[in-house]
């Protein structure tokens, strides 16, 4: 895959090194020859000098063959013209825009920008997530593209499941316990026929829209 990055701060040279990590080709754009040289001392000659709003520049970046058009400079104005040309220039299948301020995200959609990054969305969606999540509860992951999660349960003394066999729980539909974890972290594959202790953990596969209603039907008295 190859990757134009325009922007060599803390988070272009990161992403930057990250991706080249990988195996990807990089190539970063930056206005600052110090910056560049500093990068390119460790990374290696990944650098062009210029205007990544330019037309021309991203000519010389090739960025016609990118998979890949990264805006992360400091100045939303810029990233969000950068993406455009790159989307509607060298049409670049895919760009993600660095964005600073909340209030541009509609005006980055509906221009075309196909993913917008924030460190502020992305922390309040951390806060959203551990306020909103049950305390029982902890989502482990999610399973890309098909709504789907794996959540890890404790079952507290009072739960109506405790003394219940697997198969005797309604739990949501399309959800299934994949693994329990009994006292002293013991590992057991459960069967329809086991029956749940308190203090038992297990991991559960589920639609990520019936997170409350698992949540109840395992924790719930």
């Amino acid at each position: 895959m190859y990757i134009v990055i325009v922007g060599a701060g803390n988070v272009g040279y990161h992403l930057a090194k990250a991706v080249l990590r990988k195996g990807h080709e990089v190539l970063l754009i930056d206005r600052d020859a110090a910056t560049l040289e500093r990068i390119e001392d460790e990374l290696g000659s990944i650098g062009l000098r210029g205007d990544g709003c330019e037309a021309g520049v991203l000519e010389e970046a090739g960025t016609a063959r990118a998979d890949l058009f990264v805006a992360v400079t400091n100045q939303d104005a810029d990233n969000l013209v950068a993406c455009q040309v790159a989307k509607h220039r060298f049409n670049v299948p895919r760009t993600v825009a660095r964005m600073s301020d909340l209030k541009n995200e509609p005006l980055f959609k509906k221009l075309g920008v196909d993913i917008t990054v924030s460190s502020t969305i992305l922390i309040l969606q951390y806060i959203e997530s551990q306020t909103a999540k049950p305390p029982l509860l902890n989502r482990l992951a999610v399973l890309r593209g098909s709504g789907r999660e794996i959540v890890d349960v404790k079952i507290p003394a009072s739960s109506a499941a405790v003394g219940r066999k697997i198969r005797d729980i309604s739990l949501p539909q399309n959800s299934l316990i994949i693994l329990l974890i009994r006292q002293e972290e013991r590992i057991q594959l459960p069967t329809g026929t086991t029956v749940l202790e308190p203090g038992d953990r297990v991991l559960v596969v589920g639609d990520r829209a019936n997170e409350e209603a698992l949540h109840q039907a395992l924790t719930g008295s």
